[in-house]
């Protein structure tokens, strides 16, 4: 099983669902280049970079599957693309409030100007000589709250911001348009949909009778795309591996076991009740679940 976690986020984000989930299978919670114990990577970084830099390190492991890959956020996007380089090899697919591909104009209209500056200013701070104490309010943001030496470290590499930028700047530009053209590719491929009640609550509602948040439908539309496709609204803010680690977990074991017996996935149970705001009659692109970044967060060793 195969770990990606979402923006800003690292191996460490999936400490809550590790140690059940090693008892079922082999799992492997790794840190993208430029995160946590992995060098920069070379510039610029879009999706399919990230998708061919872990099949090249599975490659180089020796790991050949078959996996069950689970992504979180933007770690969605970057999940499927490896599932799209390795159809044959992944048997599941289980996305956590993944985020949703689309286009933009360019980065000055993607919507992810917050996180943008904050990584911007980020990327100051690790330049400015001399480096100021990790105690002064320049590095807000840009360190977890209980850092320790190995964070610091990390946050004081310019490096590790370049490779967030670049990261960022494709989201909605190549790296959606990499997993766009993925579809059809997927179709065999068993995925799981789970999408957060804080971030669907966000989103308009669309229809006259019984509406439903755009982003459970653009959810439910990604898990369309595989004939074995399900989606679960659960009762979670977008960290749904750290409010909700049971229901990734019963899923995930779904997905194994139904791999291993050579069947398909049971369907997802019924969505939670949400309360959402008021009914909208035209359709928006819904939030953005970048709105509010992955905290950074110390990162263990590889967990294979």
């Amino acid at each position: 099983m195969l770990l990606e976690a979402g923006f800003g986020a690292t191996s460490a984000a999936w400490r809550k669902v590790v140690p059940d989930l090693s008892r079922t299978t082999r799992v492997c919670a790794y840190d993208r280049a430029g995160y946590g114990f992995s060098d920069p990577g070379p510039l610029p970084r879009d999706g399919a970079d990230i998708a061919r830099d872990l099949d090249q390190a599975l490659t180089s492991a020796r790991i050949t599957g078959p996996f069950v890959v689970v992504g979180h956020s933007a770690g969605g996007l970057y999940a499927r693309l490896f599932a799209a380089r390795r159809p044959d090899a992944v048997k599941g697919l289980v996305l956590l409030d993944p985020t949703v591909e689309r286009r933009a104009a360019g980065p000055a209209g993607d919507g992810l100007d917050g996180i943008r500056r904050r990584v911007t200013r980020c990327l100051a701070v690790s330049e400015a000589s001399p480096s100021p104490p990790t105690a002064d309010p320049q590095w807000s943001g840009c360190l977890p709250a209980k850092a320790d030496d190995h964070d610091v470290e990390i946050a004081r590499r310019p490096d590790t911001w370049r490779n967030q930028l670049s990261e960022l700047d494709s989201l909605f530009g190549r790296t959606s348009e990499q997993v766009l053209r993925t579809r059809g590719v997927l179709t065999s491929v068993p995925t799981y949909v789970i999408t957060a009640s804080d971030t669907a609550a966000s989103a308009p509602k669309v229809g006259f009778q019984n509406p439903r948040s755009v982003w459970e439908l653009q959810h439910e539309m990604i898990a369309a795309g595989s004939i074995d496709g399900s989606q679960q609204t659960v009762l979670s803010s977008h960290m749904v591996m750290t409010d909700r680690p049971e229901v990734v977990i019963a899923a995930v074991e779904e997905m194994v076991s139904a791999s291993r017996a050579g069947r398909a996935p049971a369907h997802l149970p019924p969505s939670e009740t949400i309360e959402t705001g008021p009914s909208e009659t035209f359709s928006l692109p819904g939030p953005d679940p970048l709105k509010a970044p992955d905290p950074p967060v110390p990162s263990p060793p590889l967990n294979p």
